[in-house]
């Protein structure tokens, strides 16, 4: 049954699956394969952009931190 869904109804069920569980979505045709991959790399890519925007804040803070009085400068983080 699953495997004569129109693809739209497919794409909407694919975006509400777990992570973790996209693997075993992708097993059931090679249409769920596609859009399980699709879904995959959309996330991996939100998630790439969100880490390296979290690192780029992070090493705004520390610019604007003189040496001196960075955690670093009194040992608390060595």
């Amino acid at each position: 049954m699953l495997d004569q869904l129109p693809v739209e109804i497919v794409e909407r069920i694919v975006a509400k699956i777990p992570d973790t569980d996209l693997i075993v979505a992708s097993k059931v045709d090679s249409v769920w394969w596609q859009e399980v991959r699709q879904e995959a790399y959309k996330r991996w890519k939100n998630y790439a952009t969100t880490i390296g925007n979290i690192y780029w804040k992070i090493q705004a803070i520390g610019k604007q931190l003189p040496y001196r009085e960075s955690a670093l400068y009194y040992g608390e983080n060595t």
